[in-house]
């Protein structure tokens, strides 16, 4: 009877998978129908096309003017016969350092030959003397008090000149 049994078992197995198979090729024609009627359907409508605004119009007349964009020419340049910076003078070592790092923390001596005493920011305490180079605009010593150090500073124009500046160091305290 075990061997019977071995004999029909795939047989069996194989017609129960035949059946199964057969139900599931349901028809398509409900899916199709759907689907058409979709279709069929109106679209939504759609919503009308924003007005255009008028924008007035703009007629550009400065052809003839330079480009402010553009480097100037030649000719166009400031030639100024003013203050400039001295490009053969020797660099001293406060005129690496922007002003707003210097600090001046007290004054030696009095009269003319006061010195002023000024720290940096690493630290150090130098000595500035009137005519001594401060920060990085060529700012050179004019004056010594008690309680600032005052300098005159060369800036760039923005035309090819410079312009002097006038600043000061105020005592820390």
């Amino acid at each position: 009877m075990s061997a019977f049994r071995s004999q029909t078992a795939p047989w069996v197995a194989l017609l129960v998978l035949a059946v199964l198979l057969a139900g599931c090729t349901p028809g398509t024609a409900d899916l199709e129908a759907y689907v058409a009627e979709v279709k069929a359907r109106p679209g939504p409508p759609l919503e009308p096309l924003p007005v255009m605004k008028q924008f007035e119009t703009f007629e550009y007349k400065a052809f003839d003017l330079r480009d402010p964009f553009s480097l100037p020419k030649q000719n166009e340049r400031t030639t100024a016969q003013g203050p400039r910076p001295d490009p053969d003078r020797r660099k001293e070592y406060l005129e690496s350092f922007p002003l707003d790092g210097l600090n001046m923390v007290g004054t030696l001596g009095a009269g003319k030959d006061m010195v002023a005493l000024v720290v940096d920011p690493e630290n150090v305490v130098h000595r500035v003397t009137v005519g001594n180079y401060l920060g990085q605009n060529e700012g050179r010593v004019t004056a010594i008090s008690e309680t600032e150090i005052q300098l005159t500073e060369l800036v760039p124009d923005g035309a090819g000149g410079w312009l002097e500046r006038q600043a000061t160091i105020a005592l820390d305290e």
